[in-house]
């Protein structure tokens, strides 16, 4: 064989090696759980870790709400709402000195405080994410935190580029001024919710890192076939992003365990799309001892 053929069959094989290898380079090892939100008395160290997966713990939740017994919207000044006697700053300090492969995070919104819907009441752009820079640094310093997420679910404005520009500058402050590591959203199959959220990704997508999209909130009848129906819905509406699979560990909604998610997951693996799985949320997945997350994590480590 003459060298300009070597040369040209040794780059065919090259190519081909490439794309096959490109095929399942997607896969990742990242677990996170929701935490706090319930008031279950479930601490950090309540949960399995596997030390071979990255594992972010979300603490529910943040809400620009007073803390009063009628709760009032406070235009971007957040205060805790998760269970803070059992997931304290301390408590942090400890899980990560633990595991260093640990890393905690906040979501800010969540459906509902004290019974009223968590809306998003913004007054304006500007005084929004002034506030909400200040009220969430001074949060995330006093717990150590490393990222945070976004799960507002009731909107106030029907304005979606409102939504976009606080929760988008809000992101690019906190990781321009080094407060944050990561940041990932957590929107739903619903028209008001999804058409906030595509509009923040549209503008804003470059400097989010996960989508924790919730296929729980799909209908608890959901097959296999439909859940990766909907998985390749989702990865196309938010194109470009790591879309992670999700299922509720109370069995309420969606695609649950038994019934065929770790399938599911198995066939995004086999693609080189499982991105990451997480779950809501170890609250509830106290009583039972964990055993999806066991599974979710060494399906995750697996070679296969």
């Amino acid at each position: 064989m003459n060298s300009s053929k070597f040369l040209l069959v040794s780059l065919a094989l090259q190519t081909l090696m490439m794309t096959s290898s490109s095929t399942k380079t997607g896969n990742s090892n990242l677990f996170r759980e929701y935490i706090g939100a319930m008031f279950k008395n479930v601490r950090f160290t309540d949960v399995p870790i596997n030390p071979d997966v990255d594992f972010h713990f979300i603490l529910a939740f943040a809400i620009d709400y007073t803390t009063g017994s009628l709760p009032l919207a406070t235009n971007g000044a957040f205060n805790i709402f998760w269970d803070e006697r059992n997931l304290s700053p301390s408590d942090v300090s400890l899980i990560k000195a633990k595991h260093p492969n640990v890393r905690v995070g906040l979501s800010i919104g969540g459906d509902s405080v004290k019974g009223l819907n968590a809306n998003f009441t913004p007054s304006s752009v500007s005084s929004w994410v002034g506030n909400a820079v200040s009220s969430l640094t001074k949060i995330i310093k006093e717990y150590d935190l490393d990222g945070i997420d976004i799960d507002y679910e009731h909107f106030s404005t029907n304005d979606t580029k409102i939504f976009a520009d606080c929760i988008g500058g809000l992101i690019k402050k906190l990781k321009g001024n080094g407060v944050i590591k990561f940041a990932s959203i957590a929107p739903f199959n619903d028209d008001e919710v999804q058409r906030n959220y595509l509009a923040l990704w549209r503008r804003y997508g470059h400097v989010i890192d996960y989508v924790n999209f919730q296929f729980y909130a799909y209908d608890k009848s959901t097959t296999v076939a439909q859940f990766l129906k909907y998985f390749e819905e989702q990865k196309h509406n938010y194109r470009g992003g790591k879309v992670l699979t999700s299922f509720n560990s109370d069995n309420s909604r969606g695609l649950i365990p038994d019934n065929g998610f770790f399938k599911a997951c198995g066939v995004l693996k086999s693609k080189g799309e499982l991105y990451g799985i997480f779950v809501w949320c170890a609250d509830d997945s106290k009583e039972a001892g964990f055993p999806y997350e066991k599974q979710s994590q060494e399906l995750l480590t697996s070679s296969a």
